[in-house]
């Protein structure tokens, strides 16, 4: 059974940086299309960013293209986000996610995924 960890999440200014990574344990990550989805508070989850197993192509919402990065190492079994330019409105909990057998696919769907983080949250002041 595969397990996902989020790090990095925290507090920072607006216009400034974050990371976050999601370790992967349990399973190979290149049989995996990875996303990374968020949820702010009386909000749906939404999709953020996604990648395919090579890592080739991300795909990204439209309010975060430029902005933020989705890359893998696979040989660690990480995945990330780099987050920069950030705004208020970036504020929430950010899901790591995984779909197992994806093939040369990248997924914006959440009902995709089937396997979950337990989140980690992002908090940008103005």
């Amino acid at each position: 059974q595969v397990q996902l960890v989020e790090s990095g999440g925290g507090l920072v200014q607006a216009g400034g940086s974050l990371r976050l990574s999601c370790a992967v344990s349990g399973g190979t990550l290149t049989d995996y299309a990875m996303g990374w989805f968020r949820q702010a508070p009386g909000k749906e989850r939404e999709f953020v960013a996604a990648t395919k197993w090579s890592g080739s192509r991300p795909i990204y919402e439209d309010s975060v293209e430029g902005r933020f990065e989705i890359s893998r190492d696979n040989a660690k079994n990480t995945v990330y986000l780099q987050m920069d330019s950030l705004k208020p409105s970036d504020t929430a909990l950010y899901y790591c996610a995984a779909r197992y057998w994806a093939g040369s696919h990248a997924f914006t769907d959440r009902r995709e995924y089937g396997y979950w983080g337990q989140g980690t949250q992002v908090t940008v002041s103005s």
